[in-house]
């Protein structure tokens, strides 16, 4: 085991890491789930027992699962990038540019959360529901808030990888 798998699996690193990939697979469930009520919802209108407010639970559940993806995707340098800029580029300015776009992912993860906070606040004080299921709006913001703040993890997780990347030159 290299000395940077070995780093990257213990410690501070190494639990964060785990704990993102966790809810990853935790939001892969939930996406199952959301699939399970479809079909059901489906076969059960060929019968005449569609599921009730299968629209609403598959609005909430493919939104908060694709946000738990987010900060693994982050985490494992999955985002999309422009390589065709970079082809030619140095190793090192490569690494500078990976550890730009950590301090913006980290930048843009506590901006979506302290925006999320504050719009989860507006649906809970307005008491918004769905309509057929009266599910409150503002639930569905709480597992997107602790995704956000996964991401601005695992956004932190990776600058100090970028850093040490860096700085090895």
């Amino acid at each position: 085991m290299t000395a940077d798998r070995k780093d990257s699996s213990s410690g501070f690193t190494g639990a964060a890491s785990r704990l993102i990939t966790v809810w990853a697979l935790l939001g892969g469930g939930l996406l199952l789930v959301v699939v399970l009520t479809n079909t059901l919802s489906i076969v059960g209108s060929v019968f005449g027992m569609p599921v009730p407010g299968d629209f609403e639970l598959t609005e909430i559940g493919v939104g908060v699962a694709v946000f738990s993806f987010l900060p693994y995707c982050q985490l494992v340098g999955a985002n999309v990038s422009a390589d065709i800029f970079t082809s030619g580029a140095s190793r090192r300015t490569i690494a500078f540019f990976t550890l730009l776009a950590s301090l913006v992912a980290l930048g843009f993860a506590v901006l979506l959360i302290w925006r999320m906070y504050y719009g989860m606040l507006d649906q809970k004080n307005y008491d918004y529901t769905t309509t057929i299921l009266q599910i409150p709006h503002w639930m569905a913001f709480i597992p997107i808030l602790i995704s956000l703040a996964l991401l601005a993890l695992a956004a932190f997780v990776t600058l100090i990888r970028d850093l040490k990347v860096l700085s090895k030159g």
